[in-house]
């Protein structure tokens, strides 16, 4: 084999090991951050889906809420659109995940 073949794949291979290492301490602290607030997702599902998120709902829709109160999580729209993004991740990095496995890579 010729030399500058071998350094030519020696170089991509730094690329990629650069490339992936790089990628990998991005995701652990991304990921870091996504399990520091799984309480708080849980809390926010919890009252979503209650009876006190209605009647602040009600109470909003009634104008007897402030003015400058910021209320989005009483828009239905952001907490619903925050269940699904966060579900489609889930499905995706489980995909990631599987495929990883399976090419045992992980």
């Amino acid at each position: 084999m010729k030399l500058e073949k071998r350094i030519e794949r020696i170089e991509e291979m730094e690329r990629c090991l650069d490339a992936s290492r790089a990628a990998v301490d991005r995701l652990e602290e991304a990921f870091e951050g996504y399990e520091a607030v799984q309480k708080d997702y849980k809390k926010l599902i919890d009252y979503y889906g209650s009876s006190r998120w209605l009647e602040d709902f009600e109470a909003d829709e009634a104008g007897k809420l402030p003015a400058g109160l910021k209320r989005g999580v009483l828009s239905e729209d952001a907490v619903y659109d925050l269940l699904t993004d966060n579900h489609e991740l889930a499905v995706r990095m489980m995909k990631v995940i599987a495929k990883a496995l399976e090419n045992r890579s992980l």
